[in-house]
């Protein structure tokens, strides 16, 4: 295959990708569920015939797509609306997902007489959730929540991978050497969670500090300077022995709550290439995956799916969230939205590569469980959450502002700017700063804060501002303060 027809096939799987992700959103089915459906129908046993069986390669795409994704939701994910679900959040993502591997570990060991340890690592490899796939349904459907269940799966997603990585990777290691010790293990998981969080936090401060002092003059630069930070990220932490993933959702959730230069054209760069990750991951795992080894042992697949979809979730969940302030209908929705994404069958691949003997029965359960878990779980979410009354029909429904874009015949343009800490004007009030004379700010951000200023209000070093100002004033701001446009 030369590169002509290689680009051909790999762009018209993503076109195709995108227009089936619009029907998604019509039938409310989660989209990895027919973004692995065209993977595997362009595999070598459906109608596209491309072979592809590279895990390695596989696994190095899932990864980086993840570094994307995970990056996307760190940066949409809003502070002080997780605060309060921070507690059950981590609790569900440590506690939760060792009691569901446990449960499922078990299931596997007692029931279809597989070994403990193997039974142990099929638990780890499918602990994890995918509140991506929960999310695209909701919010095709503009469904509100009650209560803090929506900021609680959010959070829940973003920091339930590393745990599950972790898992994985430590039962690999008890597999091919026994003689490991359990307060080695320990040690390991909390230097990794340690380190990971740390660097997370100091790199992420780092990105916010270094972008608002860059000032370059193409603005698309500070799109790659946040992009090449992201896999920096975690890269550098795990070079250290850190958990990278943890890292980079730190990091984006770092980056994401402070005000940065040109904030609104990087969080749109990445939603839209975490899209693009998504696509090109499901894709690849689609064409790695040989649909006749999938049903080989069928009953099994199904068992082991259905127990960790009835009993071995909802059993993490209550025992996770027991000591918090959640009904019983809450914790019921909450166990029935875990459904299992990408993260299991790219775990999955880290057998094969470690040479574990039942590394592809393993990988066979583990697909079968995330497209029994779409197909079961995803169609229901909406008349799960109205059988248990947890649809909150008073939340308003708010769309984004219009977006003005700008014409070369109009003087005037939208700006966006921040008063940095070296700021001569720092508690001065706003009719009083001569550079700001012929500007009209439009909203105030402080904090957590917006507000509609006057004249007298007294901006603040951090302060992010909305202004509207002639074309021939923007050099004048750019010279002492972080404009974007």
């Amino acid at each position: 295959m030369n590169l002509e027809e290689l680009l051909l096939g790999f762009s018209t799987l993503i076109l195709i990708s995108i227009f089936i992700a619009r029907i998604s959103n019509n039938l409310g089915v989660p989209v990895l569920l027919l973004f692995l459906g065209i993977g595997m129908l362009a595999g070598s046993e459906g109608a596209g015939g491309m072979a592809f069986d590279d895990t390695r390669l596989a696994q190095s795409i899932g990864i980086t797509s993840l570094v994307f994704i995970l990056f996307s939701g760190g940066l949409s994910t809003h502070w002080h609306i997780v605060k309060p679900v921070l507690f059950p959040a981590i609790s569900l993502a440590t506690l939760g997902v060792v009691v569901t591997a446990g449960s499922v570990a078990i299931f596997a060991h007692y029931v279809f007489d597989v070994s403990l340890l193997v039974s142990l690592l099929l638990g780890s490899i499918v602990a994890s959730t995918d509140a991506a796939a929960v999310f695209s349904i909701i919010g095709a459907r503009n469904i509100k929540i009650k209560g803090n269940i929506t900021p609680l799966l959010e959070l829940e997603s973003g920091s339930n991978d590393p745990m599950a990585v972790f898992l994985t990777i430590t039962m690999i290691e008890i597999i091919q050497m026994p003689d490991i010790s359990f307060g080695q293990l320990a040690l390991q998981f909390l230097m990794e969670m340690g380190i990971g969080l740390g660097m997370g936090l100091l790199l992420g401060k780092g990105i916010v500090f270094i972008i608002n002092r860059l000032k370059i003059p193409i603005e698309g630069l500070y799109q790659v300077f946040v992009f090449a930070s992201a896999f920096f990220v975690y890269a550098s932490t795990n070079l250290i022995h850190g958990s990278g993933f943890l890292a980079v959702y730190v990091a984006g959730m770092v980056v994401g709550n402070h005000n940065i230069v040109h904030k609104k054209n990087v969080f749109r760069f990445f939603d839209g290439m975490a899209w693009v990750a998504q696509i090109v991951m499901f894709l690849t795992l689609g064409l790695l995956v040989f649909p006749s080894h999938i049903l080989t042992a069928f009953k099994t697949e199904l068992s082991i799916s259905l127990f960790l979809i009835i009993l071995a979730r909802p059993l993490g969940v209550f025992i996770s969230l027991i000591p918090f302030k959640f009904s019983f209908k809450e914790m019921l929705f909450i166990s029935w939205v875990g459904l299992r994404g990408a993260v299991p069958i790219i775990l999955a691949t880290f057998p094969l590569l470690a040479g574990v003997a039942e590394a592809q029965w393993i990988f066979n359960v583990v697909f079968f469980i995330v497209i029994t878990s779409a197909l079961l779980q995803g169609w229901t979410i909406p008349f799960v959450l109205d059988l248990l009354h947890l649809k909150d029909t008073h939340k308003p429904f708010i769309t984004s502002p219009t977006e003005f874009n700008h014409l070369d015949e109009v003087d005037r343009v939208r700006i966006n700017m921040i008063v940095p800490d070296n700021a001569t004007f720092n508690n001065q009030s706003i009719v009083s700063i001569k550079a700001l004379q012929g500007c009209l700010i439009i909203t105030v951000k402080r904090g957590d804060t917006y507000f509609v200023p006057s004249g007298g209000t007294v901006l603040q070093s951090g302060d992010y501002l909305q202004a509207l100002v002639s074309k021939s004033k923007v050099e004048e701001l750019q010279s002492i303060l972080e404009v974007s446009q």
